[in-house]
């Protein structure tokens, strides 16, 4: 499984439906595992982005499903990133010519 980042930040809506949050991370944890992803940690942060998950998926095709799915609902925008163990990392680096 590969290791995906994604960065969101509330929309107006979100803001407004804030107390709802919580179940609404939980619908997206069973939609997610339902379309083959796992949402691995959850993060509410101070700075740039509002909250920060650590999400694995089979593939890019999984993840963007997962990305698309949740930011159709309206309460939160997505930035996905694709993250790289250390080990996928050094295999990375040794591979290089």
């Amino acid at each position: 499984m590969a290791t995906y980042i994604m960065l969101h930040h509330y929309t107006q809506k979100g803001i407004e439906n804030i107390k709802q949050s919580p179940a609404r991370l939980d619908a997206v944890k069973k939609a997610f595992k339902a379309m083959g992803a796992e949402l691995k940690q959850f993060y509410l942060v101070a700075g740039r982005y509002d909250i920060i998950t650590i999400i694995e998926a089979p593939d890019s095709e999984t993840i963007a499903k997962c990305a698309l799915d949740l930011a159709s609902k309206g309460n939160v925008t997505t930035e996905t990133l694709r993250a790289f163990t250390e080990d996928e990392y050094r295999k990375i680096i040794g591979a290089l010519p």
